[in-house]
């Protein structure tokens, strides 16, 4: 039995697919750099052993599995490849490992995390599956009927991947730093819809979808009368939010989702549309109303009277939806955005729509813009970003206090990088400030 070895095994992808393999009997271990990971915590309570970077642990008889974020000059890579090992790279193997299921690939510029989650949550419901999500979270079954997985188009590696579904959330520019234009982005997702077997689910409200031409079946789904599937009458309500849902212009049945925003529904909408042409039960479906979420959007913790929120948002569209969310559940409260702009050539392609989308918070604070591991500098600083805000400021991590100020507030703490850091230590600070309160409180008593 070969021991399946993971290079960059904390990364979101690849530890959702270790905790696939691992649920589905096989041998798992991985490799990583030592700083702490959110992903790191469910691993080890599996009991998968994470070593530091070394050739050492590339052994015979390991098949290795490796992070995109890897060139081939990697020691560990060097030597599986030295050792003749089998080896894969992430979406390789991923493009075979789904073929054992009936697949359904979740795919877009945005949406594509909480998409995948919605529908493994409802699946899981009522059947044996596997799946894999984007926020590090994955689950392997010996008798799977359905895999449910996350398809990213950056680098086109979603083209390794030939489903039996897709669901087609929107299409947008983004990625710069590979994609040329959006109509390089829709050419790719146009030679994705090529390689589906079965049908494809998508949101009839993008332009760039509409243009999508397909050998396979077509669903779509979205606000318009003109969507197979079509959400009406709306409604926020205290638990999320509430719509009517008509097929072909026939009421089918109202559902709840315990989220807000447009763009909550449209995921919901795209969920139910797979789910009715796969012949599911409507009681199975209407399991959307006790979705608790992914890790890391629009992820709550109450602190007084403010509520922090970890949001993976690094697009301008994304922050827009972020904080459109934020306002609808928390009408009566002012909203601080706490952004971390991911790579340079994002912020300087986008650099005026983020400064839009942020403008749309009450208050914004700004950290230096994170480089990826594809790109660690570049000329823009995040004061280029600052000057197009007013009244924005610079969050520094160790000026975190400024954020007290924010009395009866949501703050919403975005960005890709490792904006958690900046919650973490502000929630030191409320710690801290709690403390000297209460130490106040015995002296005076």
């Amino acid at each position: 039995m070969t021991t399946y070895h993971f290079i960059g095994i904390k990364g979101t992808g690849m530890s959702a697919l270790a905790h696939i393999l691992h649920d589905s009997g096989e041998k798992v271990q991985g490799s990583d750099v030592e700083k702490r990971f959110f992903t790191q915590k469910a691993l080890e309570e599996k009991n998968i052993p994470i070593f530091p970077f070394s050739e050492t642990n590339i052994k015979n008889g390991c098949t290795i599995i490796a992070g995109n974020a890897f060139s081939d000059n990697h020691p560990e890579i060097k030597e599986a490849q030295r050792k003749g090992l089998t080896f894969y790279r992430y979406h390789e193997f991923l493009g075979e490992w789904l073929k054992q299921y009936t697949s359904i690939a979740v795919t877009g510029a945005h949406g594509k995390t909480s998409t995948t989650g919605l529908l493994a949550h409802v699946l899981d419901a009522s059947y044996p599956i596997s799946y894999l999500i984007g926020d590090g979270t994955g689950k392997g079954h010996v008798d799977s009927k359905y895999f449910v997985f996350e398809a990213c188009e950056y680098r086109r590696h979603f083209l390794s991947y030939k489903p039996d579904y897709a669901i087609m959330t929107n299409i947008d520019f983004d990625h710069p730093d590979y994609f040329t234009s959006i109509d390089d982005v829709f050419h790719a997702f146009q030679e994705m819809a090529d390689q589906v077997k079965k049908g494809i689910i998508a949101c009839g409200d993008d332009e760039q979808l509409q243009r999508i031409q397909a050998k396979v079946p077509v669903v779509y789904y979205g606000f318009s009368s003109t969507n197979d599937f079509q959400a009406q009458h709306v409604r926020e309500t205290a638990e999320g939010t509430e719509f009517d849902v008509f097929v072909r212009n026939t009421y089918y049945d109202t559902f709840e989702i315990p989220m807000y925003g447009e763009h909550n529904v449209l995921n919901a909408l795209s969920v139910i549309a797979i789910c009715h042409y796969e012949d599911m039960k409507t009681e199975t479906i209407k399991k959307l109303n006790s979705f608790e979420g992914v890790k890391r959007r629009f992820t709550e913790k109450q602190i007084g009277s403010q509520i922090l929120v970890d949001d993976y948002a690094h697009h301008p569209k994304e922050i827009t939806a972020t904080i459109d969310t934020a306002r609808k559940k928390f009408p009566d409260k002012q909203i601080t955005a706490i952004f971390q702009p991911h790579t340079f050539t994002r912020t300087k392609t986008f650099l005026q729509e983020f400064a839009d989308s942020l403008d749309l918070a009450d208050q914004v604070y700004l950290c230096d813009i994170f480089g990826s591991a594809r790109e660690d500098s570049g000329k823009l600083t995040i004061h280029d970003l600052q000057e197009r805000i007013d009244g924005s400021a610079i969050l520094e991590l160790s000026n975190t206090e400024v954020l007290l100020n924010a009395e009866d507030s949501v703050l919403l703490f975005m960005g890709a990088g490792d904006i958690q850091k900046f919650q973490e230590a502000y929630e030191q600070e409320l710690a801290s400030q709690r403390l000297a309160s209460q130490r106040n409180d015995i002296m005076n008593a």
